[in-house]
């Protein structure tokens, strides 16, 4: 029997007014109502957002976040009931930390059961999935939570909840509605999208303006430092350019983005975990902190009590995190874009000690240079049999090209990363920019279904791969046309653990043992389980003279259309074996 307009063909045509081109689905019986839906938008060649068939919610979800971080555009998770939303695990707490707008989707229990309405309950699942507070489950994680109760606002809920996700700071809103309202007949609305756009960029104040700017032509030793500045590419250009002009070294924090060209002289290298404190940030006197949660970590690296520190972010306070605090004099809340095209429109009107700026170009520039000497002695391998992660970084440097865009989620090996695969293109380098693991497979694929002509590949750990639900993301990946590279370093379990045991108790007992609870023996054969599942070219290197060969065979086969899986065994700093 033919339907009538329903609050779930009002929602499809809200998310495609809203902007949204993907739904990330993993369906339940609370989804009737929709799948009717596209089954009637399909016969009738209307349009409506194109279905990603997702088998795990948390590929969908990060997916979904890496199809934002390249576009800024947020696309749409559609999970069941409460078990889909729990589903979405890790992925939450990712898109919530690394600020992505997303639009999470879900269905609820139907609150009927005798008939009352159409889609009450009928099958005995609806009593299990009944729970008091759906929306509690992610509320911490969102920056916005509602019920769709009727389809007469439906489009109005959808925008506005659209509307916060892109305003900054950007991040995940859910959104949830019961089989019956989904199934209820109701009339057609017409909304003004533009009317639901994000907040505009915030600024700088004339006198803010001024005093940044002086400290920064006044300081002997000024540093910034950055961690996701570079989500926003024409913001790298316009921090090249204040860098340039008064000869700024800047310091990567935890980087998630390419904020910085690496190769530019006034790169100073990058703060990750290591136990030893940075020189540029020691004898700095004025740090300029744009956009960086964790800027450098207090009990390895902290600046000099008489340094003045100003924040600059979209998030200056951290308000959801409890604790967190840097000796910041001056913290600003506004768009690092529109501030640093403040600043260099402001010194271009002052005088600056060009002396001075020369001096510390070259002082700067020689640091820059020495540096990179230094990392590239690690890259050789030490013996003829063992790969290190630096060689094996290396070997992946010779293969890709500037235009490749990267996705690391290595963990222990993030600074390695960072050091030995140079990312110099703004919007070629992308992290979670949080910490729950498995982001990079789905991320992948949203990223190449963003980007179809780019060449994606993923550098993950060997846990982090087995956290990915690998079955589904190499599954998606031949389904959908989006191949990627992806390359483990398999270091044979979770190094970071063994690293954190060993800080903290480094002439404990666990320092006498190899046994860390930690070491995944026997090996599985990670790469055969994406050939299994998606069709993927799939190979194990252990020997360093095969790496370039094998690597290489791998993007030729990424460029011909089919994904590729090089498990890359490593030989780890920290002895893994039980």
């Amino acid at each position: 029997m033919s339907r009538g307009y329903t609050t779930a063909d009002a929602l499809m045509e809200a998310l495609l007014e809203g902007g949204v081109s993907y739904i990330f689905a993993n369906l339940g019986s609370d989804h009737t109502a929709i799948i009717e839906s596209w089954a009637r938008t399909r016969a009738n060649n209307a349009s409506a957002p194109k279905v990603v068939i997702s088998p795990h919610e948390m590929v969908a979800l990060s997916a979904a976040h890496g199809y934002a971080q390249v576009t800024g555009r947020p696309q749409a998770v559609l999970v069941h009931v409460d078990c889909g939303t729990q589903n979405l695990g890790g992925a939450v707490h990712n898109a919530a930390k690394g600020r992505i707008p997303v639009l999470i989707l879900a269905g609820a229990a139907p609150y009927t059961q005798e008939g009352e309405r159409r889609g009450t309950r009928n099958e005995h699942i609806h009593w299990l999935q009944d729970v008091f507070d759906q929306r509690g489950i992610v509320r911490e994680y969102m920056k916005y939570n509602n019920e769709i109760r009727t389809g007469k606002n439906v489009k109005q809920l959808v925008l506005r909840a659209l509307q916060i996700a892109k305003s900054e700071p950007k991040g995940p809103v859910y959104l949830l509605a019961p089989r019956e309202v989904l199934e209820e007949e109701t009339v057609r609305a017409d909304v003004e999208p533009q009317y639901w756009d994000p907040i505009a960029p915030s600024a700088l104040s004339p006198e803010q303006v001024t005093e940044i700017g002086q400290h920064l032509v006044q300081a002997k030793r000024p540093l910034i430092v950055t961690s996701y500045l570079g989500r926003n590419v024409e913001a790298v250009a316009e921090l090249v350019k204040l860098s340039e002009r008064l000869a700024i070294p800047v310091l990567e924090s935890v980087p998630n983005y390419v904020n910085f060209p690496a190769n530019h002289v006034m790169h100073v290298g990058y703060l990750w975990n290591s136990p030893s404190a940075h020189p540029m940030l020691i004898e700095a006197d004025f740090i300029l902190v744009m956009d960086s949660d964790i800027p450098w970590i207090p009990l390895y690296n902290r600046p000099r009590t008489n340094c003045t520190v100003y924040c600059i972010d979209i998030d200056p306070l951290k308000e959801k995190t409890p604790l967190w605090y840097i000796p910041a004099l001056r913290y600003y809340r506004v768009d690092s874009l529109v501030a640093l095209r403040q600043l260099n429109a402001y010194l271009e009107s002052v005088p600056v000690d060009a002396e001075m700026v020369s001096a510390r170009f070259k002082y700067v520039s020689d640091i820059h240079s020495r540096q990179r000497r230094e990392w590239k002695l690690h890259e050789k391998p030490a013996d003829n049999s063992a790969i290190s992660p630096e060689f094996l970084t290396a070997c992946i440097r010779e293969v890709i090209d500037d235009e490749t865009i990267v996705l690391t989620e290595t963990i222990t090996n993030y600074e390695v990363v960072s050091k030995h695969l140079p990312r110099n293109k703004p919007g070629t380098l992308f992290a979670s920019g949080a910490s729950s693991l498995g982001w990079s497979g789905g991320a992948a694929i949203g990223v190449k279904l963003a980007v179809p002509e780019a060449t994606v590949v993923s550098l993950t750990g060997d846990g982090s791969y087995l956290f990915s639900n690998p079955t589904t993301v190499y599954w998606m990946a031949r389904k959908y046309c989006t191949p990627f590279l992806t390359v483990i370093y398999n270091n044979g379990g979770w190094r970071a653990p063994q690293l954190s045991t060993l800080s903290i108790h480094s002439r404990g007992y666990a320092s006498r043992t190899p046994n860390f609870w930690s070491v995944l023996t026997p090996p599985a054969d990670l790469a055969k389980v994406a050939e299994a599942a998606g069709g993927a070219y799939a190979h194990t290197v252990q020997s360093p003279s095969e790496l370039l060969d094998v690597l290489t065979t791998g993007l030729q086969w990424v460029r011909r259309g089919r994904s590729a899986v090089i498990d890359v065994r490593i030989q780890p700093s920290v002895n893994l074996a039980e």
